[in-house]
């Protein structure tokens, strides 16, 4: 059975610590060899099969325009406040030599000339978007093979040229553009250390010993070394999103310290009762290390479920982040008991400097032992849990509306793209786009291209760019660019709107549904919408539609994985209901913030923006799985304390009182890691940060602390009922708990509620 191979597992580990670490160390070192060796660079394809703005990349492809690899701008204007490139003879032959410079530079394939435009006439430069139409802001566009060519140095290349310049000419010089978001360093570096030092002060804290909060670091980190060095591996093989590894990181650390400190937590309650550190480890590993098995296993079964949305880039980026939790799960149970084992009875016992934080912060509460459980129990738990469970009604009906209260903002969500103008004033980017939406509109920033393939109508193309160009919502359009051996044509459209505001995405939306087809009518020809913008809009409108079959299909898994587990109906059908609370409560706060504005000035949000297209599903599957998490937990330390005395009161207050301290330091070193990537620069971070923090600290005090005690207790016995005949179809063994898992660790049988 599972708790007896965890038991043996664990045991081992613990009685050969030195050979298990030695183990991992070189897991570690061939997994870090292997990146170096046959890793590549995160990339991002913001597209999916059977999307339009694909079929236009196709053709954009078959063309052979360059127009689908990566591009930069670098947007200039003159210091002198007074000068234009129209009349200053020096910006104008700045503006040439800057030019020539870039085009020098590895691999670009071509640039925009705004010089040359402005002596072919100054309305030439201005009806090309290469100068704006008071002469201040010139753009030099520059072409760039696709990435699987380029690399980070090309970008360096381009910095630091950028750099040299301003010193040498009178212009003020700014970049921009796709090059940048592939190839700038991902947050996380910083975000990573500040949630470790945070962990490790609210683990101290929680343990008052220096050694119990090194260990679950240590864990950590090591599971994270050999998770993301596999993660590099992977993006050698296949298209890994930018992403990917900091939202890794980002939950493999949350994930791996929360696991760590359960097993810990119940190791040292065993030290407490006098057992043999080795013997400790093994039953911490049987008993904790189970429901840390199978929360695990449900946060990486759902967060394999965004394979429905049929969205490439989402899926792999599940699967690297899957990769980084089953690496923790796999760390909780063979590393981390042989840490337990190397260190021995020391864990049992708190520090000269933990002793005396526990006696200021905790005073007498910190140093009361639970005769039965042999391990430090806070009373005023207890007396929280009994109160709520004395009145569980107004307190299942005031916590139920507060989140349905928080959640009601969601109706308001609006999915986007938050472009170049959502970073902070501080990155060039920021200043670049800042530039090209005064000189030229804020349409610039987010070009629209439709790919053309005539196939014999041969007015087609002259019908499309008068029709386009007829159309509300587009500003300008560029001069059409014909490929003679494919006769496949390219628009460049600017929108009158920026690449984020609803209505691009409404124009993009006429242009498909309207003015295409009237310009194309019922001949041959057929055209497309593509860019970045239109691909977003496509992946965020096909993430929409599959959102429910995900949310289905994760209901459902969570469902039966539960019922699998607890051998009831109404326990998991409870607990998937309170984590969609949970998470809907999040999603509303994350719409408060980067829609409303509402603090967003807190985590060095600059401007309010949409929510990006595929978070809301992302963030589904992961929230739900890392709320299981503490479900799991909590509902088994509440089973074992009903194998115990078979009341169904006692064991709520004394399962939820018992794990309280746990869960609620767990969700603290959560919170923490979370946060710090909130403050990052990049808005999809601070997104994922947010929304991935706020629904942990939900459904840790709220969730847990209030409703689940509230509605189990008004649930009484039925919260274990199971029909009978149910009863006898589900397997007993590995996945189901059965008599046998608690007799492995010298717990009584479950009494169970089964119809008759």
């Amino acid at each position: 059975m599972l708790s007896k191979a965890l038991l043996r597992l664990g045991a081992s580990a613990a009685r050969h610590p030195w050979r298990v670490i030695a183990a991992w160390l070189i897991a570690a070192t061939l997994a870090v060899l292997a990146a170096v060796a046959f890793g590549g660079r995160t990339a991002d394809s913001m597209t999916a099969p059977g999307l339009d703005s694909r079929r236009a990349a196709e053709l954009i492809e078959r063309a052979g325009t360059g127009q689908e690899g990566m591009t930069a701008q670098v947007v200039v204007t003159p210091l002198d406040d007074g000068a234009t490139f129209f009349g200053d003879d020096g910006a104008r032959t700045a503006l040439t030599r800057l030019r020539a410079e870039v085009k020098r530079l590895p691999h670009v394939l071509g640039t925009s000339d705004p010089a040359g435009a402005l002596d072919a006439g100054r309305d030439t430069a201005v009806r090309g978007g290469l100068v704006s139409a008071d002469g201040r802001i010139a753009v030099v566009r520059v072409q760039y093979p696709d990435q699987s060519r380029l690399s980070a140095e090309d970008l360096d290349a381009l910095v630091d040229l950028g750099d040299r310049l301003r010193a040498e000419l009178p212009l003020r010089i700014e970049m921009g553009g796709s090059l940048f978001y592939a190839f700038s360093d991902p947050d996380g570096g910083a975000s990573e250390l500040i949630g470790l030092l945070a962990a490790a002060a609210i683990l101290f804290l929680a343990f008052g010993s220096l050694v119990a909060a090194a260990l679950p670091i240590g864990m950590a980190v090591f599971g994270l070394t050999v998770g993301v060095a596999t993660m590099t591996v992977l993006a050698g093989m296949t298209e890994v999103p930018t992403f990917a590894p900091v939202l890794g990181s980002m939950v493999g650390l949350g994930v791996g310290i929360d696991y760590a400190l359960f097993v810990l937590a119940r190791h040292r309650e065993y030290l407490a009762l006098g057992l043999d550190p080795h013997e400790a480890a093994g039953r911490a590993v049987a008993t904790a290390g189970r429901p840390v098995v199978f929360a695990g296993g449900t946060v990486v079964v759902s967060i394999l479920g965004l394979a429905v949305a049929n969205v490439p880039f989402m899926t792999v980026g599940g699967l690297a982040v899957s990769i980084v939790v089953l690496i923790m799960v796999l760390a909780s149970v063979t590393l981390l008991p042989a840490f337990l084992g190397a260190a021995g009875p020391r864990l049992g016992r708190a520090g000269r400097i933990g002793r005396a934080l526990q006696i200021r912060t905790r005073g007498r509460l910190a140093r009361r032992r639970d005769p039965a459980a042999g391990a430090a129990h806070a009373a005023g738990w207890r007396r929280w849990i009994g109160h709520v469970s004395r009145h569980p009604v107004p307190y299942a009906v005031g916590a139920a509306g507060l989140l349905l209260t928080a959640t009601l903002p969601v109706l308001g969500l609006r999915v986007g793209l938050p472009d170049d103008g959502s970073l902070p004033q501080s990155r060039t980017e920021r200043r670049a786009y800042d530039l090209v939406a005064e000189g030229f509109g804020p349409g610039t920033n987010g070009p629209l291209v439709i790919a053309v393939d005539p196939t014999g109508d041969g007015g087609v193309v002259d019908r499309l760019v008068s029709t386009v160009a007829a159309d509300p919502g587009i500003a300008s359009v560029a001069p059409t660019h014909i490929d003679r051996a494919t006769g496949i044509a390219t628009l460049v459209v600017f929108p009158t709107t920026s690449p984020q505001d609803k209505a691009t995405a409404d124009t993009i939306a006429r242009l498909r549904t309207d003015v295409l087809p009237t310009a194309i009518g019922h001949g041959p020809a057929r055209a497309h919408v593509g860019g970045a913008a239109a691909s977003l809009s496509d992946v965020g409108r096909r993430t929409s539609q599959r959102l429910p079959v995900l949310v289905a299909a994760v209901l459902a898994m969570s469902f039966l994985l539960l019922m699998l587990v607890f051998r009831s109906i109404l326990v998991p059908l409870k607990a998937v209901l309170l984590n969609l609370l949970s998470i809907g409560a999040a999603y509303g706060v994350m719409v408060a913030v980067f829609q409303w504005g509402w603090g967003g000035a807190f985590i060095g949000l600059e401007a309010t923006v949409p929510i990006v297209s595929f978070i809301p599903m992302f963030l589904f599957a992961i929230l739900f799985g890392l709320s299981m998490d503490y479900e799991v937990f909590l509902l088994s330390r509440v089973r074992e304390e009903y194998l115990r005395t078979g009341d169904n009161g006692t064991a709520i207050v004394e399962g939820v009182s018992r794990t309280a301290r746990i869960i609620t330091s767990a969700a603290l070193i959560m919170v923490a890691v979370f946060l710090s990537f909130a403050v990052a620069e990049d808005p999809s971070t601070k997104m994922f940060g947010l929304g991935l923090a706020t629904a942990i600290f939900i459904d840790a005090t709220v969730v847990r602390m209030v409703l689940v005690p509230a509605t189990m207790t008004l649930l009484g016995r039925t919260n274990w009922w199971l029909p009978k005949w149910l009863d006898g179809m589900l397997p007993r063994g590995p996945v189901g708990t059965d008599d046998t898992d608690a007799e492995s660790t010298g717990e009584a049988p479950l009494p169970r509620l089964v119809d008759r």
